[in-house]
């Protein structure tokens, strides 16, 4: 069991680069042709562009001091805090500047 365990996350490990070489080569490819769609005779490619907020750990405990937050949140969770934000409990206002905003592309591709 152990030795199969260690054969497959090496494979693992073998085809997880491999798939992060072909999304870049494809999103180079979509990048350099300035289309997010791509349609071959199989296959349809779309890349989603989507922002994710990466919270400062520190900057996030100085804007929110409240001790009863942080029992919710126990760390910071980016669907945590935007569900305290819509309850109210904490306010965009208050954390604004505990974040920074990452670009980030999602590549989706469907058979045919």
């Amino acid at each position: 069991m152990v030795k199969r365990y260690y054969q497959l996350k090496k494979k693992q490990k073998e085809l997880e680069q491999e798939l992060s070489e072909l999304r870049g080569e494809i999103l180079t490819h979509c990048s350099s042709q300035g289309v997010s769609e791509l349609e071959t005779p199989r296959y349809m490619v779309k890349i989603v562009h989507q922002e994710r907020k990466e919270y400062d750990d520190d900057k996030l405990y100085a804007a929110i001091p409240d001790l009863e937050v942080w029992r919710l949140l126990s760390k910071p969770d980016t669907s945590k805090i935007a569900s305290l934000i819509k309850l109210n409990v904490i306010t965009e206002e208050k954390i604004k500047d505990t974040f920074s905003v990452k670009q980030v592309s999602l590549l989706q591709v469907e058979k045919k």
